[in-house]
């Protein structure tokens, strides 16, 4: 049966990952630790998956984990919108705890029921949904019998594994996805999706700041 294999892969560490400040489509660059995290990520996947395409959302922090990757393995990254983070509306750029206090409800709604949050704004899980179906079926139809990678955000990561496991937005947090986690997964020709690997952060384990 023919199958592509995706390396789903989250951007390095930024500033605003470091202080849980909402990022979304904000265009911020990874701090120092990130890059070297991205360098660590870009060895690991060459080791164990050479890939013949890496695609990424076209952010500067996941445009910079992409082209280490890309690289190392002598690609060039292909930036593709429907990796792009979801849209967070007026909380982009806000503190976690800031957020807590101006939108209470919807900040609870956001950690218990996250598939019913429309962001102020912004945008909904549903919205990030459709577009990481839409990469799927784009690259399992570009790449058949072939591996490739994608570089990608916690929310648009989260999202795309429910894809994969067939799970609904309301579990969206039953999944963790550390800075440059390395997910493994299989598209076969029917549409089906076979797991191989979830949340790997096994080669950054050396890093020290």
């Amino acid at each position: 049966m023919t199958v592509t294999r995706v390396v789903l892969i989250r951007h390095g560490r930024t500033v605003w990952n470091r202080e849980e400040r909402f990022r979304g489509q904000t265009d911020i660059p990874l701090d120092d630790f990130g890059e070297r995290q991205a360098e660590a990520t870009a060895r690991y996947v060459a080791s164990r998956w050479p890939v013949v395409a890496v695609y990424a959302s076209p952010l500067r922090r996941t445009m910079q984990t992409a082209t280490a990757i890309a690289k190392t393995q002598g690609l060039t990254v292909q930036p593709m919108a429907h990796l792009l983070d979801i849209n967070f509306g007026e909380w982009q750029g806000q503190l976690a705890v800031e957020v807590a206090q101006k939108y209470p409800e919807m900040f609870r709604a956001w950690r218990d029921a996250p598939h019913t949050v429309q962001f102020p704004g912004g945008e909904r899980l549903d919205d990030v949904r459709q577009r990481v179906t839409a990469a799927l079926a784009e690259v399992a139809a570009r790449h058949a019998s072939e591996t490739v990678a994608l570089v990608s955000h916690t929310v648009v990561n989260r999202v795309t594994l429910c894809v994969v496991l067939g799970w609904g937005n309301e579990r969206f947090w039953r999944l963790r996805q550390g800075t440059c986690a390395v997910n493994v997964f299989e598209i076969d020709e029917t549409g089906d999706f076979t797991i191989a690997l979830l949340n790997d952060t096994s080669h950054l384990l050396h890093l020290t700041e």
